[in-house]
């Protein structure tokens, strides 16, 4: 039966290191230093961790961790916190603009809604008389 942490379903094919990064804010580092303070070997598949192991991964990612929907509030108040203050990262973030100092004159243009067609050479189409 497969694996399910915070709302989310682990993947039974993958390494358990690799599956429990499924979980929106658990990175490999991360994952990795949960596995080592539980006990558990990262070369173990998902679909080969006992009952207990289970149990013991999932109390652990739920009380000391803080994932998924929980994470994603926090993160899209943070964001709601600057832009009421009008910091400069607010406002970039009001804008729909690239917030940690990117260039926007030749990247970003899809964000900024300047989506430009690659030029002709000008010519006229052939269909017209000289």
């Amino acid at each position: 039966m497969p694996i399910r942490i915070s709302g989310v379903t682990l993947q039974d094919k993958k390494h358990i290191l690799y599956a429990i990064t499924d979980i929106y804010g658990i990175g490999r580092p991360m994952a990795a230093k949960i596995l080592q303070e539980i006990g558990i070997s990262p070369e173990i598949f998902a679909r080969d961790l006992t009952e207990k192991e289970q149990n013991t991964l999932r109390e652990y990612i739920e009380k000391n961790i803080r994932v998924e929907g929980e994470l994603r509030r926090e993160t899209s108040m943070n964001i709601k916190h600057h832009r009421d203050i009008g910091t400069y990262r607010g406002l970039r973030h009001a804008k729909h603009l690239p917030v940690r100092g990117q260039r926007t004159r030749t990247n970003s243009r899809t964000v900024r809604g300047n989506v430009r067609k690659t030029a002709g050479s000008g010519r006229k189409s052939s269909d017209q008389k000289t």
